[in-house]
């Protein structure tokens, strides 16, 4: 695969299948562990790249294999994301939420400053694990209480389910994320 002008790397990468597309690129399958996200705005892959650079010792952020002057070369996750499994069931088990916890502890740790993130964003592989994508806001956006998360969980109905497992789990989480839910 060469790697050129922009003109030239969108064109080489056409002949791979398109497995996603956004506002910031267009994903391309590589193979079955590996996928090619291609931006459309410099400033956009440089937030994402340093994110998944920063990212590389958490088993929450998708392995980086390479990168050029507009792409990204990533681990391919097999899987669903979060939004489209929680809509399918229609429930949240206490195990998914301490493994949300867990991924928001990871992202503290990484010290991104935004510990949120959407739930079409939080994908989860063959084996249960969860991988967060589309990490451009992980330095820009500070924001340690998941209020997107929470949005979208109150919208499917789940919020208080989850926010009493938080109760469980991790009480002082509990304490800064219920008043969200009492809105």
């Amino acid at each position: 695969m060469s790697i050129g002008k922009k003109e030239n790397v969108l064109k080489d990468f056409k002949v791979y299948a398109v497995i996603g597309q956004g506002k910031d690129g267009v994903i391309y399958q590589l193979a079955s562990d590996r996928c090619v996200k291609v931006f459309f705005k410099e400033e956009t892959y440089k937030k994402e790249l340093k994110a998944l650079q920063v990212g590389q010792s958490s088993s929450i952020i998708p392995r980086l294999y390479d990168y050029g002057s507009n792409y990204i070369v990533m681990e391919c996750i097999k899987g669903i994301s979060l939004a489209r499994y929680l809509k399918k069931n229609r429930y949240i088990t206490k195990s998914l939420v301490m493994q949300l916890i867990n991924l928001f502890d990871e992202l503290k740790k990484l010290n991104f400053s935004r510990q949120d993130t959407e739930l079409r964003h939080v994908l989860m592989n063959e084996q249960g694990d969860l991988k967060v994508i589309d990490l451009k806001r992980a330095f820009t956006s500070n924001r340690p209480i998941p209020i997107k998360l929470l949005t979208e969980l109150k919208e499917l109905k789940l919020s208080k389910e989850f926010l009493s497992y938080v109760k469980d789990i991790r009480p002082s989480l509990y304490q800064k994320w219920r008043k969200f839910d009492e809105r």
